[in-house]
């Protein structure tokens, strides 16, 4: 155990522009992970962090089950564990993870596309969905919410360590990808519910989601086997994009079965 003392301390210093700046993993190649149900996701899905960091009341109670995961366990006093946090009530532990940048996008697996979606609890709900309903790649146009953000983490509730995640991507990439190609439209195209029933609607595809203002990119709509509604017989002229993600990739998971 490290303990740490001083808020002008380097690795606090570290910590803290990690923890809250949301693109500061691709310049220094690591991330931030808060709360232990977050870090115990990582180390379901195999991922070991370079640094575990403590806060004195959490190392009392549980420390013991965290050694031994990397020589590097850092104890801090809990009001400068709350000092780095990005939560208005600060967990009492986290990770310092290691990341690596993905190009290669993988032309034949269920994808989702997320067209420069802006909020990040948005971009977080989609990934969780994507990994509940099997899609294993999901590729995100310049523009949408990092990814990797401490509040993507958040809202992804360790969806993230099951996916294939790159960022940056652009439409040509998309237009590489050997699946269907399937965009959401509020007033063009068949209804969901009437793909679904027909058995046209294709359980190995590509689903793209909009910014959640704009909707899909006129290219990309272009570019569909299918542009899709969601009827709404509520009678709002919109859904949220993650609801409507949820909707449309848990229909496509369950066709033909």
């Amino acid at each position: 155990m490290k303990p740490i003392s001083s808020r002008d301390n380097p690795q606090l210093k570290a910590w803290r522009r990690l923890a809250q700046d949301s693109t500061a993993y691709r310049k220094w190649g690591q991330f931030w992970l808060e709360g232990d149900h977050l870090c115990r996701a990582a180390l379901q899905r195999g991922v070991r962090p370079l640094q575990v960091v403590l806060t004195e009341s959490f190392q009392a109670e549980q420390g013991g089950q965290w050694q031994g995961l990397t020589d590097q366990v850092y104890v801090v006093p809990d009001a400068l564990f709350a000092s780095l946090s990005g939560l208005e009530s600060p967990a009492r532990m986290g990770f310092v993870v290691a990341w690596q940048v993905a190009h290669e996008v993988l032309p034949d697996v269920p994808t989702v596309v997320l067209d420069r979606l802006q909020d990040a609890g948005n971009v977080g709900a989609i990934l969780r969905c994507a990994s509940a309903f099997g899609y294993r790649q999901v590729l995100a146009i310049k523009g949408t919410a990092a990814m990797w953000s401490p509040k993507v983490l958040r809202s992804g509730m360790g969806a993230h360590f099951g996916l294939y995640l790159i960022e940056a991507i652009g439409e040509a990439d998309v237009a590489g990808l050997q699946l269907p190609l399937l965009t959401t439209s509020s007033h063009e195209g068949p209804f969901l519910h009437d793909l679904l029933q027909a058995g046209d609607l294709p359980q190995k595809c590509a689903w793209v989601f909009g910014h959640e203002g704009q909707g899909v990119s006129a290219s990309l709509m272009a570019m569909a086997h299918h542009q899709v509604r969601i009827a709404q017989p509520g009678g709002e002229e919109s859904l949220n994009v993650a609801t409507a993600a949820a909707i449309c990739l848990h229909a496509s998971a369950t066709a033909g079965s």
